[in-house]
């Protein structure tokens, strides 16, 4: 069963507090490729390499990984790159040198599922070929969707809502941190936009908070239930929401509740208990995330000594 993840790859390079700085390869998609990958998934990225040294690095540690590149992922503009900057918490703030296009006609046959996020879903001129993607997508795979606000690439958030909320009816499942949700939304209660969302399409919405755990609501039930979050020394949330991702895709992979129409069905009749093992794998990949430096997921064999 192979999964189709789209959007951007980019060179991450990252400030310490002590003023080092390393490049890491990066992009919320791609980290999430290589997530699921470690994970025991087969997985297909649709991106936007430079033929330069940077995308050359990219697309060797993507193959090292097991993850396949669609065949117009490289060319075309240089690679893209984020800036992070961790203050002595270990948390990130970003600036980017990035350009998003993709081509229109994806490869989706034999896809089971479908992940995309990030700026790729919002930032002309690739957004409208990922939105075109999910529209040709869905009547036959499942879809994921993670916001993953970048404000400094993203804009107003008047602006990017309608499309975000767009995605979102499009996707069965949702994953947002709460951070994404307040730069959205104000100070409207958690609980509240959850219900929102869950009315626009998801099945499954679940929100990450740090080190609080995360907050998951079932739509045609109405459930809405926290998991803790396992305590860990933190070294940097670089690609944290990003292993949290591919763990929760993962787990529902897994359990048969995402990978075609059948699954679709599936998760929309399930319970908590159905979906809460992969909330918990999901936060567990998390934790071995933060635990170590930049974004560098956990592979199965780690998940049972957490």
């Amino acid at each position: 069963m192979r999964t189709l993840v789209i959007g951007e790859s980019l060179i991450d390079i990252v400030h310490r507090p002590d003023g080092s700085a390393r490049e890491h390869v990066g992009g919320s998609p791609a980290n999430v490729a290589v997530g699921l990958a470690r994970l025991g998934h087969e997985v297909t990225l649709a991106t936007m390499l430079g033929q330069d040294e940077r995308g050359a690095k990219i697309a060797s540690l993507l193959h090292s990984e097991g993850v396949a590149l669609t065949d117009d992922s490289v060319g075309g503009r240089s690679t893209s790159v984020a800036t992070s900057t961790l203050d002595a918490t270990g948390a990130a703030t970003y600036s980017f040198d990035l350009t998003w296009e993709l081509n229109q006609d994806q490869p989706l046959e034999g896809l089971a599922h479908v992940h995309t996020g990030s700026v790729a879903a919002t930032l002309e001129p690739g957004a409208t070929a990922v939105l075109g993607t999910l529209e040709k997508a869905r009547p036959s795979a499942t879809i994921s969707y993670d916001p993953n606000a970048r404000p400094a690439l993203m804009g107003d958030p008047h602006d990017v809502r309608a499309k975000i909320e767009q995605l979102i009816g499009l996707s069965d499942v949702v994953k947002a941190s709460d951070e994404d949700i307040a730069w959205l939304y104000g100070q409207a209660p958690l609980s509240d936009i959850l219900r929102l969302w869950g009315l626009l399409g998801p099945a499954l919405v679940v929100v990450t908070r740090g080190d609080k755990g995360a907050l998951i609501g079932l739509t045609i039930t109405g459930e809405l239930t926290s998991i803790d979050a396992p305590v860990v020394e933190v070294v940097d949330t670089v690609g944290a929401g990003d292993s949290f991702m591919a763990g929760l895709l993962s787990g529902l992979l897994d359990a048969g509740l995402l990978g075609g129409i059948q699954a679709r069905e599936r998760l929309r009749s399930a319970s908590l208990a159905d979906v809460r093992p992969a909330v918990h794998r999901a936060l567990t990949c998390a934790s071995v995330t933060v635990s170590r430096a930049g974004a560098d997921p956990p592979r199965r064999a780690e998940l049972g000594t957490r």
